[in-house]
């Protein structure tokens, strides 16, 4: 599986950004998506996932509210809608996923993902 994210780039504290994950290679059955970040120096963050129905969602504390995470219904394309940008929530954003039906309980994790894309950088400033 090859996973290809884009959509990054600079905005202004308060501002939005969507990012696209876009899967393609072997992918059959169900699976579940999660996007990630990573500050320099900072451990990464699980921040959001889906299933492959769209049925299951799950997000991180921090960005509830704010991110919304959507797909195309088993398409193999992920979506990640932020609103209310802050600066500190510049890092690195990754897309992941994993040959599971759900979002589970452990999904914000790094172990476990089948496939992990090479990232698109968003950053935040004042």
């Amino acid at each position: 599986v090859t996973v290809a994210e884009s959509g990054g780039g600079l905005v202004q504290a308060g501002g939005s950004l969507r990012l696209s994950c876009q899967l393609s290679g072997s992918i059959t059955g169900r699976y579940a998506t999660a996007w990630f970040r990573q500050a320099p120096n900072q451990e990464r963050e699980g921040i959001a996932c889906i299933n492959w129905t769209g049925s299951n969602r799950k997000y991180g504390d921090s960005v509830k509210g704010r991110f919304t995470v959507s797909n195309n219904n088993g398409q193999n394309t992920i979506w990640l809608q932020m609103n209310g940008l802050k600066p500190e929530e510049t890092a690195m954003y990754y897309c992941a996923g994993r040959f599971v039906p759900y979002c589970s309980d452990t999904w914000s994790t790094l172990q476990g993902y089948d496939f992990w894309g090479q990232g698109t950088q968003v950053t935040v400033s004042p």
